[in-house]
């Protein structure tokens, strides 16, 4: 056997008034082996009685394989649902504790590698997360002919696996699997490992691949935006199917601390928390490997957080190279379908990634958000929930339904918001934003380091496409450096503030509330600062900005603050080192109430 179970007693000093408790935690300690882990963790999980678990790793290299690892059919938001291969599964203990000491974990082909379940406890410390084979395609582009719709690239080898089958570049190649085509393709800085300047994605679909020798393959497709020769590109394969399972799944938990885990690669987020509580991300991070020549870490965000609540905290970590943001905080609308009766609605999901989400539960409280209106009006409280299928839910509430409620009216649930905390965090090099929030409690982002391609804090509630609720009420962000921001090459800011709203509802209406941009310090080359869209309370103070950048304004008409929609918008203390093209732009409706200063003219 490569693992020995052992059974410790432990007295716990319960809190005042209550009595002594006496349980036994169930300890199972590994040592490294040649062998595949997979099988080893699932026999000695299937054994274990306890309640209460605790799993050790004595320092060393631990390798798992798909092959034998438990096969289930999960439903994973932001993901692609699906059958999943699991190395741990770790459903309905009452605390789950695991102890690295420093060892690395190593992961083979298409594996989900930790699912934490119905826990009311859960602590991982002192893990690496990594893949033999990373889940990417890397080349570095040699030659581009626009006029005659061709690229020429030469794949970058070291882990990477591709192969050439019918004029079609086909990877990861790993165990009979691969992506049907490149799909969102993206250029890199080589030397910086970041995404180059004015760096726009691209859908790569090509079915027309020569090998023309040495190691180079010419891509023979018209595409609106051609990498720039000398750049690195990544590719991430079909939209169906690149969202695997994240590194760290953890659903319907609550005291959650992750501390030291760090996370190189994994076919999709790193840590991803649906319908948990109280949430630490502590001393950790999704990178890549100290001097590694791989590209990309994880092919989807470092961080999300759906319906969570409670606290959540990440501090001292870093986040780099991801294929999308760094940390998302975010609740769900979901779509009236049908009025039932007086007390029940069955409701729909609007993005195909949220099929199967566990959107609300017995005794919830439900905001009613009436079209064209955005604003949360009418609260009432669940009754019961009858899950139809992935797309389809019938609630009954407790009181009657309001009288205007239509289909297409929106759900958002109150009662599962977070409050959300970032400090000393670094997010950089990476695609799209640093971080994206969308909570109505308490939001602290404060003496963190930021560098973006895209916005680096942005704003965005969405009642089309992502349905991703909903809009901020409480936000400081204070005290951050804010590095090199919005190169991308089409526009965006540094905090940019932009709900984005299907036709049905008010296009012009107050969306986020109250927050406070405060004494940041931003390194620009010339882009925007600060966008707004239908904010009201807005406070841009205190800030340097400096124009030190060497790199081609991208948007020269563009201004530093530009706001539109909005009230109650105040500029003080501000102060801009450099010359400035333009400092504002404001619309009718936002310049009743504003108040600038005039600090930067």
């Amino acid at each position: 056997m490569n693992y020995k179970t052992k059974v410790i007693p432990l007295i716990l000093s319960a809190l005042p008034l209550l009595s002594m408790q006496l349980y036994a935690k169930e300890v199972l300690t590994f040592e490294p082996v040649a062998q595949d882990m997979t099988p080893i963790i699932r026999s000695a999980l299937k054994n274990v009685k306890d309640k209460d678990l605790k799993i050790v790793f004595k320092k060393g290299t631990y390798k798992f394989l798909p092959e034998y690892a438990s096969s289930e059919y999960r439903r994973i938001t932001n993901h692609g649902n699906g059958l999943k291969k699991i190395a741990f599964s770790l459903d309905g203990f009452d605390s789950v504790e695991i102890e690295g000491a420093g060892s690395e974990f190593v992961f083979h082909g298409q594996i989900a590698p930790f699912e934490f379940y119905n826990n009311k406890s859960v602590k991982v410390s002192n893990i690496t997360i990594d893949w033999d084979i990373p889940f990417t395609f890397v080349a570095e582009v040699m030659a581009v002919n626009e006029k005659l719709g061709y690229r020429d690239v030469r794949p970058v080898k070291g882990d990477h696996q591709w192969d050439l089958k019918g004029g079609k570049i086909r990877f990861p190649n790993v165990d009979g699997f691969s992506y049907n085509y490149l799909g969102s393709t993206l250029a890199w800085d080589k030397n910086e490992k970041r995404v180059v300047h004015g760096g726009i994605d691209s859908k790569s679909k090509s079915d027309n691949v020569e090998d023309l020798g040495n190691g180079v393959l010419r891509i023979h497709e018209r595409l609106k935006d051609y990498p720039p020769v000398g750049s690195l590109t990544s590719s991430k394969g079909d939209r169906e199917t690149h969202r695997y399972a994240p590194a760290f799944q953890v659903k319907n938990s609550k005291n959650i601390v992750f501390d030291n885990v760090v996370i190189h690669h994994a076919l999709g987020m790193g840590f991803l928390f649906e319908k948990s509580e109280d949430i630490q991300i502590l001393n950790s991070g999704v990178y890549l490997r100290d001097g590694s020549e791989r590209l990309i870490s994880t092919t989807a965000d470092a961080t999300h957080f759906a319906n969570c609540k409670g606290d959540i905290l990440i501090e001292n970590s870093r986040f780099e190279n991801m294929l999308d943001d760094g940390a998302n905080v975010h609740g769900t609308y979901t779509i009236v379908d049908k009025i039932i009766d007086s007390h029940t609605v069955m409701v729909k999901f609007g993005h195909f990634e949220q099929t199967g989400f566990e959107f609300t539960g017995q005794g919830d409280e439900i905001w009613f958000i009436h079209q064209p209106n955005t604003k949360r009006e009418s609260v009432n409280t669940v009754e019961s929930v009858n899950v139809i299928n992935e797309a389809y839910t019938q609630i009954k509430f407790k009181n009657s339904l309001p009288k205007q409620l239509a289909k297409g009216d929106l759900l958002e649930n109150k009662t599962w918001n977070p409050t959300f905390t970032m400090l000393k965090t670094i997010i950089k090099n990476h695609r799209a934003r640093n971080v994206v929030l969308k909570t109505p409690l308490k939001t602290v982002i404060e003496e963190n380091f930021f560098s973006s391609m895209m916005s680096s804090i942005l704003f965005r509630g969405e009642t089309f496409f992502w349905y991703e609720s909903g809009a901020v009420e409480d936000v400081l962000i204070r005290n951050n450096t804010f590095d090199y921001v919005a190169y991308a090459g089409k526009p965006h800011a540094v905090l940019n503030i932009t709900p984005r709203l299907s036709k049905s509802f008010n296009q012009d209406e107050i969306y986020d509330r109250n927050i406070r941009f405060e004494n940041n310090t931003i390194n620009s080359f010339g882009n925007r600062i600060v966008w707004a869209d239908r904010v009201g309370g807005l406070t841009v103070s205190g800030n340097t900005i400096n124009s030190n950048i060497n790199q081609p304004v991208l948007h020269p008409d563009s201004p530093l603050f530009e706001f539109v929609n909005s009230e109650n918008i105040e500029l003080k203390n501000n102060t801009y080192n450099g010359k400035v093209q333009r400092v504002l732009i404001v619309d009718d409706s936002s310049k009743g109430t504003l108040i600038d200063d005039g600090s930067i003219k």
